[in-house]
């Protein structure tokens, strides 16, 4: 993110702000070119930059920025975002234009219902063009007015095409979101915190859904949120090795072959 963003984030974090609920420690407080590098040690291949808007009138220079600081780093993937605004389509339509790679939507943060009509031409564009959302739809770490698998489910009962990555695997509603993602083929899950021991102490992940978690598990994707974990990128990493029932085959999928072919790499 933009460093005054990135700043205003962390210090939410650090004020444990209503949206969070609880103590975060922010475990990779570094400047933008360490925490670069540290992905790099990490053996990361690809990552993206995520932003997201929580205010009309932001959702563009955003996106200025993470166009500027892909062209700047090749590995990461170039991203854009939106917010539900009169000129949404115009800028989502430029970021297309300029090799958008993925989109970022955030409906707890940024307080929208992704029906709303004027995303009606946003979702068309990306639809047509098939290029990836990581969107937040569930109700973790607190409850939006949006938030929850319904208003996902309506959007894709309208666009059953549209290649949505659920994060955090729909956290609280896992088992509403791998509903979804068996009907619905285009709908991936990224595993960002789930399993590990800070989210299992309030949003466990129910263990009698590992065996539907492992049939999907090609449209399984690793996500980490890193930096603003509370814990090690390890941690994120052994909690998925050690998943009771899964496989090399499986690990390799989500940590590297889905994500590849996702994005064509």
């Amino acid at each position: 993110m933009p460093k005054s963003v990135l700043d205003k984030v962390w210090a939410y974090f650090d004020a444990a702000g209503p949206l969070v609920g609880r103590q975060w420690p922010v475990a990779y407080r570094t400047d933008e070119a360490q925490r670069v590098e540290t992905l790099r040690r990490f053996g990361v291949r690809k990552f993206t930059s995520l932003v997201y808007p929580h205010k009309p009138a932001m959702a563009a220079w955003l996106n200025e920025w993470a166009a500027g600081f892909a062209a700047s780093t090749p590995d990461c993937l170039a991203t854009a975002t939106f917010y539900p605004e009169p000129d949404a389509a115009r800028y989502v339509a430029e970021a297309l234009r300029a090799g958008t790679r993925i989109f970022k939507a955030h409906l707890q943060v940024g307080d929208y219902d992704p029906n709303d009509p004027a995303l009606d031409g946003v979702w068309a564009m990306i639809d047509d063009a098939n290029v990836p959302v990581v969107i937040h739809c569930g109700s973790g770490p607190r409850p939006g007015r949006f938030t929850g698998p319904a208003p996902i489910l309506a959007l894709l009962q309208r666009r059953p095409r549209l290649p949505l990555v659920i994060a955090h695997m729909g956290m609280p509603e896992y088992r509403e979101f791998i509903d979804i993602a068996e009907r619905f083929e285009n709908v991936r899950l990224d595993t960002t915190m789930v399993f590990t021991p800070f989210t299992d102490e309030s949003m466990p992940f129910p263990r009698s859904e590992l065996a539907r978690l492992r049939r999907l598990g090609d449209r399984i994707l690793f996500g980490s949120d890193f930096p603003n974990i509370p814990y090690s990128y390890t941690d994120a990493l052994r909690s998925l090795t050690e998943l009771s029932g899964v496989d090399e085959t499986w690990l390799r999928g989500v940590l590297y072959h889905n994500a590849a072919q996702l994005f064509s790499l």
